[in-house]
């Protein structure tokens, strides 16, 4: 992925202040991440005090896993039932939801075609049933969605989305998990796009902030 997104003339894995940094283009500080932003919170915060940072996340939208003998040979290939979408960004998101407003940040996200390349190794990958993951490939990106704002959050709420909503709705017309529902609107909170406008039994209600 740093290869993928790498321009002529950027600097890989490069010390600035004391931080290895996956790209750095010019002034601008590149951060490629494919897990969660948890371990980045404290890096982020440093950094963008004296710099421009920008966040990579690819999340796949499909992934094919492909299994393999332990000489290489492919065995099989199979689409994954598992599906993506931008608003997954949420559950990493969930880390420093207000950094997304700080002037020298910005987030883009890379929906992208990945292949899963497994090889069977018994008493491993219990869940898996000996299947270990041996790597990821990046087969295609299909879209990029810059954020820089609060504003470009936003544009993730559905347009028939009633007023007030719950995150059952959310979760219904998006369509999106319930715990992914409710980590979009932990962060939409967070940065002021939305607030709490009465609840309904258990359940809050929301409503976008004037």
């Amino acid at each position: 992925m740093k290869l993928w997104y790498a321009h002529e003339g950027d600097l890989i894995e490069y010390p600035v202040d004391g931080y290895v940094i996956d790209l750095v283009r010019g002034e601008l500080l590149i951060e490629v991440q494919t897990g969660g932003f948890t371990p980045l919170r404290a890096k982020l915060e440093d950094l963008t005090s004296r710099h421009p940072v920008r966040v990579v996340a690819p999340i796949p939208l499909t992934r094919t896993i492909v299994r393999v003998s332990e000489n290489g040979e492919v065995l099989s290939r199979r689409r994954s039932p598992k599906h993506g979408r931008g608003e997954d960004i949420f559950s990493r998101l969930v880390s420093f939801p207000t950094l997304i407003d700080h002037a020298r940040f910005e987030l883009e996200v890379l929906l992208t075609v990945e292949e899963e390349v497994r090889v069977h190794r018994p008493g491993e990958a219990r869940r898996r049933k000996g299947w270990v993951v041996l790597g990821r490939s990046l087969v295609e990106v299909t879209e990029r969605l810059n954020i820089r704002s609060s504003a470009d959050l936003a544009d993730f709420l559905p347009a028939r989305l009633p007023a007030p909503f719950s995150t059952a709705d959310l979760a219904r017309l998006t369509p999106i998990p319930r715990r992914v529902a409710q980590q979009m609107v932990y962060c939409l909170r967070s940065t002021g796009v939305i607030e709490i406008a009465g609840k309904e039994g258990n359940s809050l209600l929301y409503r976008r902030a004037a």
